[in-house]
């Protein structure tokens, strides 16, 4: 078992200021794989002096100096990218072939992207006589999810605290009571940048408002899949349902609601089983392991309530149901699951389930598939499959969302990733992800005129 019960702390691992610990569960076996700390407000503190007192210096640095200081701490990352993986498939269940080549690849391809972006990024406009100058906002709080821990800690990290001097990256493990709201109010923190629930986030929002700091957030998502009438149609479906079960369901950005015309209902419903039925649900080290379990107890248990509901409602459940996969009698895996004949107003297609499950809704016309995709609190992203190029980005550009992808367009990790409505305010990725973190200085007369 892994014991890390330190914090780190300007430039040195330290104990907790009160000693509190958490266990940490394989998922996949339901044994406890490693032991935490969990820190406090004391703990906040500590970190945020540390952060003021390297702040000075550390902004003073030139864009230059922080690529060099990313490029070190990319090659180290590569170094330990196995070890990375290993721990992201052990705390929160993702296959090995997911943890190694989608999980901690992912702080490469961020890092990577960090250091183009700073390459190319412009720290001041002129404007006549008048200079606009970009200087770093300041000490900032980072509070990073459980479902694509090294993602999220890249992109977040690396336009910020691009460096190793003590007390500018500063490690706090923690809870919402006992961390978050520590560090969302805190008086000497600028900025926080949040990625998690919607719920959390409005929370995280509240107590930062006296202190007026700029929150950025990544939310919850429930995004919708319009697939046009047309050749693509098939194949489209099966893809969308794969997309659906990766991560075992648990992106904010999944594609969990498959809108299909509904004269092709049937069809769909029919090639959604077939994917879910073929999807391999493994333990973790399984020889072609596509899906692994839920993160925790309360997530499996979570998944079997909004299944039970979308029966309850009256969907028709073409695959999958309630209960663990056949012979995985241990650990929080759950079946892929598809309903069809689903109403956007069902619990399945409101909520956010955060597990393996597919709503497909039947639609009229496209301006009705647009107003269902539309017809939901989050607006993170949309997925559009059309053969006609022109209707697709016809149809990407009334979603309201902050981003789309047609026709299986993987991301991109130069453009800004964020959502719309509840789904968060602020953007990730590139250079659009170091402006988060900037402020704006106007100074005047930087250039006298000439008479």
């Amino acid at each position: 078992m892994l014991e890390k019960l330190q914090f780190y702390i300007d430039g040195q691992w330290v104990d907790p200021v009160e000693p509190r610990t958490l266990d940490v569960i394989n998922p996949a076996t339901e044994a406890v794989y490693g032991r935490i700390s969990l820190g406090s407000a004391a703990d906040v503190d500590k970190a945020a002096a540390a952060a003021r007192r390297a702040f000075a210096s550390f902004a003073q640095t030139t864009p230059a100096e922080r690529i060099d200081l990313l490029q070190s701490i990319l090659a180290e990352f590569k170094k330990r990218q196995d070890d990375v993986a290993e721990a992201i498939m052990n705390e929160m269940g993702a296959p090995w072939g997911l943890a190694r080549g989608a999980q901690a690849m992912s702080g490469v391809q961020h890092i990577k992207a960090a250091i183009k972006a700073l390459e190319g990024f412009s720290f001041e406009e002129r404007l006549g006589t008048t200079t606009v100058v970009r200087e770093p906002i300041g000490v900032c709080g980072l509070i990073t999810p459980w479902n694509w821990p090294m993602n999220q800690v890249a992109v977040k990290v690396a336009p910020d605290a691009a460096g190793v001097p003590a007390g500018v990256f500063n490690l706090v493990n923690g809870d919402g009571p006992g961390v978050g709201t520590a560090m969302s109010g805190h008086p000497d923190i600028d900025m926080v940048s949040f990625t998690g629930s919607t719920r959390a986030g409005v929370l995280i929002a509240q107590n930062a408002a006296p202190t007026v700091k700029r929150v950025a957030q990544e939310l919850g998502g429930k995004s919708a899949n319009i697939l046009v009438d047309d050749e693509t149609f098939a194949k489209a479906v099966a893809a969308g349902a794969r997309e659906m079960f990766d991560n075992t369901g648990q992106s904010c950005n999944a594609p969990s609601r498959m809108i299909v015309p509904r004269s092709r209902m049937k069809e769909a419903a029919t090639i959604a089983a077939k994917v879910a039925e073929e999807t391999k649900v493994g333990k973790l080290r399984d020889e072609g392991a596509e899906m692994g379990p839920l993160v925790s107890e309360a997530q499996w248990d979570k998944v079997q309530r909004l299944i039970q509901s979308g029966i309850d409602e009256g969907a028709t459940l073409v695959a999958g149901g309630t209960g663990r996969p056949e012979g995985l009698d241990k650990g929080y895996f759950a079946q892929p699951t598809v309903f069809a004949d689903v109403s956007n107003g069902m619990t399945i297609a409101r909520e956010e389930i955060f597990g393996p499950v597919l709503s497909i809704i039947p639609y009229d016309d496209l301006d009705d598939a647009i107003t269902i995709a539309n017809d939901t609190p989050y607006g993170l992203s949309g997925f559009v499959s059309c053969a006609d190029l022109d209707t697709a980005r016809e149809i990407a550009s009334r979603l309201r969302t902050g981003m789309v992808h047609i026709n299986g367009a993987h991301l991109d990790s130069a453009a800004p990733f964020g959502g719309y409505k509840q789904s968060g305010n602020g953007r990730e990725w590139g250079h659009h992800g170091i402006e988060e973190f900037l402020e704006m200085k106007s100074v005047y007369g930087y250039e006298q005129r000439k008479h």
